[in-house]
């Protein structure tokens, strides 16, 4: 498969993952949504860490890194990915409200709508991973307008994952997108109300201190002290900073406050649980309940009576 892809293409990938921290360890064929070829890269961590521990990059197979401005966002992409494989669960994350999400099953690359519709589509699937066996999920379909894909280098997956994970993130924290055993897929749409184009950068949450410091404990709380067996987990992860509207350094900052409060063990830009967050068991159960709560569609009590005035 190596030798059917672009010299340069495979070059290119392998520099920038060596710089990042991580290793090639296979290359083989895929297809699109839509059938068309694609070139999957799985990649991991060299030695030891790699055991149990990889990273899939699917891009389209005639896809070249031959702009200017492409290889370093790969960089930058795959050096987030490396600090993200150290944690106990690299595919999980939290939502503002509370709520742990596995992601999963991402046809990468994007593919032009089947509808008719002026959209590239992605099709994904959020999980809920509290740690229990309810296999709640959504079956989601992200959809980016053309307007919005003239923001994005190129339409693919180490271009486009931060801030679709995002908007899929906020678009739960909206109460759009409801957790169920089965159910076909659900629109999270990706507009331009997404991007400040005034401050160059993508804007899915207004936060202030109070609020990314509840996010960093429900963070460590679930990914590191429940999913986790309390391992550490990335704290100054960009992709957090992205969806709270904030930097990393902030988050770390914010991250050494509570490890003086004995709620996190702190190491570097990683923080693990400790017993007393642990002990908070019962109020992070109470948030996930009331945040899957206000996921599901409220009906109006009158109408189902048959009284409504129609």
């Amino acid at each position: 498969m190596a030798s059917d892809l672009k010299t340069s293409t495979v070059a290119s990938l392998e520099q920038a993952a060596a710089r990042a921290g991580l290793v090639l360890v296979s290359i083989t064929r895929g297809a699109d949504f839509q059938g068309n070829p694609t070139a999957v890269f799985v990649l991991g961590l060299p030695g030891d860490q790699a055991v149990g521990r990889s990273l899939k990059l699917e891009l389209t197979e005639s896809f070249d890194f031959d702009k200017s401005h492409l290889l370093p966002e790969l960089e930058a992409h795959l050096a987030a990915e490396a600090r993200r494989l150290r944690n106990p669960r690299p595919d999980c994350y939290v939502t503002l409200g509370g709520i742990p999400l596995s992601f999963g099953k991402f046809q990468w690359p994007f593919h032009r709508s089947t509808s008719g519709a002026d959209t590239y589509i992605v099709h994904g699937e959020i999980q809920l991973a509290d740690g229990g066996t309810q296999n709640l999920h959504s079956k989601i379909a992200a959809s980016v307008t053309l307007t919005f894909a003239e923001i994005v280098p190129a339409m693919e997956q180490p271009y486009a994952e931060t801030f679709v994970y995002n908007a899929v993130r906020k678009t739960v924290d909206m109460g759009q997108l409801e957790f169920l055993k089965s159910g076909n897929r659900q629109p999270v749409p990706v507009t331009t109300r997404y991007y400040s184009r005034w401050q160059n950068k993508f804007i899915f949450t207004e936060t202030d201190d109070q609020e990314r410091l509840r996010y960093l404990l429900s963070k460590v709380y679930w990914l590191s002290g429940v999913l986790g067996e309390s391992k550490p987990v990335w704290i100054a992860d960009p992709r957090d900073a992205q969806y709270l509207n904030t930097t990393e350094a902030d988050l770390l900052r914010m991250a050494g406050h509570e490890a003086g409060e004995g709620l996190m063990a702190l190491d570097g830009e990683f923080a693990a649980a400790t017993p007393a967050l642990m002990g908070r068991a019962a109020e992070y159960r109470a948030a996930l309940e009331a945040a899957l709560d206000f996921t599901k569609p409220k009906f109006n009590e009158a109408m189902r009576s048959g009284h409504a005035n129609m």
